[in-house]
């Protein structure tokens, strides 16, 4: 029997990446994002049987409902809900941040998740599937500069938890993953297009690439259903644990 997935943000990076794993596995794909021509690339990469694109910004709620009550009769019954669609934004330590950042961040990374995921919680309740939340290293391990957005992160992971404990005895599965140092748009988004940045960052690094995450996605999916991954946290090897900052007077 073929199966449906649910991945936000499918237009770049870990999100793409994992349309296209389960799309050439054979299952039926829902792709959401902003960017409707990249989406669009996807559908004809693979075809309309086989990939549904669905293009709304994923803080407007009332497009996010209309988008799931336009689903084509094929693609309604979801098993998989792949909330991926996050970003960071600024570099700025808190006391120099800029305010509409944090809130554009909390919008996307946590209440268009959680809002999401409510709205999609009955029909993974009857098919017995699954959610997957992309969340970060930064959930656990703050960082300067890091602040609003490890904040959302470790909202997406502990919400994971709680969600895992309401829905016990539903057989629902609920997995948080959490990437490390990655080379996506990620950088480039925060930095406002710096490639610099971007590449200054990840040079000689061996970072996690989008593929390394849709396997790990395509692991949690495929694992018998008496099983779950409550929390899996992924990072290059060439990435461990900072140490403690001292301000020396």
């Amino acid at each position: 029997m073929t199966q449906t997935i649910l991945v936000t943000g499918g237009t770049s990076g870990f999100g793409a990446a994992i349309v296209r794993r389960f799309a050439g596995a054979g299952w039926r794909v829902i792709a959401t994002g902003r960017r409707g021509e990249r989406l669009r690339s996807l559908v004809d990469e693979f075809g309309a049987d086989r990939i549904h694109a669905a293009a709304f910004d994923i803080r407007d709620a009332d497009a996010m409902v209309q988008a799931i009550e336009a689903l084509p009769s094929g693609f309604r019954d979801i098993d998989v809900l792949v909330n991926n669609a996050g970003l960071a934004l600024g570099t700025a330590p808190a006391q120099r941040a800029d305010l509409a950042q944090w809130r554009q961040m909390i919008d996307t990374n946590i209440t268009a998740l959680a809002t999401l995921t409510h709205r999609l919680l009955p029909t993974l309740i009857e098919r017995r599937g699954a959610i997957v939340n992309i969340s970060s290293i930064a959930a656990t391990y703050p960082y300067s500069g890091g602040n609003v957005y490890g904040a959302t992160k470790a909202f997406v992971t502990q919400f994971s938890l709680g969600l895992r404990s309401d829905l016990h005895g539903t057989g629902v599965r609920v997995t948080s993953i959490e990437p490390g140092l990655a080379e996506t748009e990620f950088t480039l988004v925060r930095t406002r297009g710096d490639q610099a940045a971007s590449d200054t960052l990840y040079a000689g690094a061996q970072p996690i690439t989008g593929e390394d995450i849709a396997e790990s996605v395509w692991w949690v999916a495929h694992l018998p259903v008496h099983l779950n991954i409550n929390r899996l946290e992924v990072m290059p090897v060439s990435q461990s644990f900072a140490g403690f900052q001292i301000a020396r007077t």
